[in-house]
């Protein structure tokens, strides 16, 4: 399978890579121009740019591009003293362009109103949607035809379905407190941990619920990761005010996840 086709099957698995190009050589060296790497999640990769210790930091760049989603340009010198032991003796340079292949991918819990402004929104600016609910009225793209896709079924199963998770935003948006608070635990259990997690409800819903989950074992590392009230605070009212809140909160995580960190 060739670099552009496995490219192909990773976005539609929905699994992140980055794609390393040599972009620029001068001298002797063992990778030439357009040669390129593209790098998995796990760490295995499909191509080459041109092998030893040099590919190694290419690896290590393309792992951390997928984290932080900035691309990086790597400039080598390939010498023993640049890299002594490593039997590069060609003496060239080369350049290598870095770039993420991810499309960031939100799951909504809940089929109502407040999550049909979200899937408009996020599907405009870039993200693969999946409404989840457990009555199959409320879970159809003709409800919601902004969304990628729609799954329906027990919310805990769903929930759970989810794992690792490590690189979704997931919003809920149950009709109900014990819906929020199944899907929570589901994804505690199964060992989910989504970039940003999010719950409607006012304060005093996520205190009551919170304390609850807390006495079934739910630690605090957990529950306080949790965005509840949900979105930046710009005094949303409507189901399309409040999506604009959840997005640019989801959008912050993403582009700036160290002002998010600070909050």
């Amino acid at each position: 399978m060739g670099v552009f086709e496995e490219i192909v099957r990773l976005r539609a698995l929905g699994e992140p890579c980055a794609l390393a190009t040599i972009v620029k050589t001068r001298g002797s060296t063992p990778g030439k121009t357009t040669m390129r790497m593209l790098v998995r999640r796990d760490g295995s990769f499909l191509g080459s740019v041109g092998g030893g210790c040099l590919e190694a930091e290419v690896l290590e760049a393309a792992l951390q591009c997928m984290q932080d989603e900035l691309p990086r340009t790597l400039s080598f010198s390939l010498n023993e003293r640049d890299y002594p032991g490593g039997g590069l003796l060609c003496g060239g340079q080369v350049e290598v362009f870095v770039e993420a292949i991810v499309e960031p991918r939100l799951v909504l819990f809940g089929g109502g109103h407040v999550s049909g402004a979200i899937a408009k929104l996020a599907r405009f600016v870039g993200f693969h949607v999946t409404v989840t609910d457990d009555r199959e009225e409320f879970a159809n793209l003709e409800r919601h035809p902004d969304a990628h896709a729609a799954r329906v079924g027990a919310f805990d199963e769903l929930a759970r379905s989810l794992a690792p998770a490590d690189g979704l935003y997931v919003v809920i948006v149950t009709r109900g407190h014990d819906q929020d608070g199944e899907v929570l635990e589901a994804l505690f259990r199964a060992g989910c941990r989504p970039k940003y997690l999010a719950m409607i409800g006012s304060r005093a819903k996520r205190a009551q619920l919170f304390a609850e989950l807390a006495r079934r074992g739910l630690p605090p590392a957990f529950l306080d990761a949790v965005r509840s009230p949900m979105g930046l605070a710009i005094g949303a009212r409507t189901h399309e005010e409040i999506a604009v809140s959840v997005i640019a909160e989801m959008i912050r995580a993403r582009r700036a996840p160290e002002a998010a960190a600070g909050d």
